[in-house]
């Protein structure tokens, strides 16, 4: 990677600034170690199982999606503008993404995707971080192409599905330094229990 304050900013060989930004702060936020309830800190982008969700520049959520083949391949995926339903029903563009926030799911890390439990469990925290996400929203919705899976049933027996730990960073440098030409990386990073 590139020191992008030590760059000529004229040269050719280089992506324009947003497009390295996005790759480089995506990078540093897949590579942050993850608290895990076992002690062990892996990456987070290394997570097979896991919910997660889009902000743009005023913190509005935009999508909130899932995966079970690995946060960093399915991030990466619908940021670096390789196909997916979202990016090419023209519903997500990448360049919106301000900020990003993963909920892993680490005790179905060994599960594989026929997992019926697994799955439900997946599905029941997308439908949540769907719900509070829209009634967080200012515009009381998001962009996603369709409503999340209806996840576990309810009734006796219902597995009660709660939010696990979180991690939210920023994508981009700060509006300031784009304007100054003197790009900063974007370093906020949390992790927290709890809510939006």
């Amino acid at each position: 990677m590139t020191d992008l304050s030590q760059r000529d900013p004229d040269a050719v060989n280089f992506p324009p600034f947003e497009t390295e930004d996005l790759r480089t702060n995506l990078t540093t936020f897949l590579d942050t170690p993850f608290d895990d309830p076992s002690g062990a800190q892996p990456f987070v982008g290394n997570y097979r199982w896991g919910v997660y969700a889009f902000f743009d520049y005023d913190g509005e959520p935009i999508y909130v999606g899932q995966t079970n083949e690995r946060l960093r391949t399915r991030i990466r995926r619908h940021l670096t503008n390789q196909r997916t339903d979202a990016v090419a029903m023209s519903v997500l563009d990448p360049f919106e993404v301000f900020e990003i926030e993963v909920w892993p799911l680490p005790q179905f890390q060994d599960s594989n995707r026929a997992d019926q439990a697994a799955r439900q469990h997946l599905d029941a925290l997308e439908r949540l971080i769907t719900e509070r996400a829209v009634e967080g929203s200012q515009f009381k919705a998001i962009l996603n192409e369709k409503d999340p899976p209806p996840g576990a049933p309810r009734g006796p027996g219902a597995a009660f599905v709660s939010r696990p730990h979180r991690l939210r960073a920023r994508l981009r440098a700060s509006l300031s330094s784009r304007f100054s030409h003197r790009p900063t990386r974007a370093d906020h990073f949390s992790t927290c229990p709890g809510d939006f």
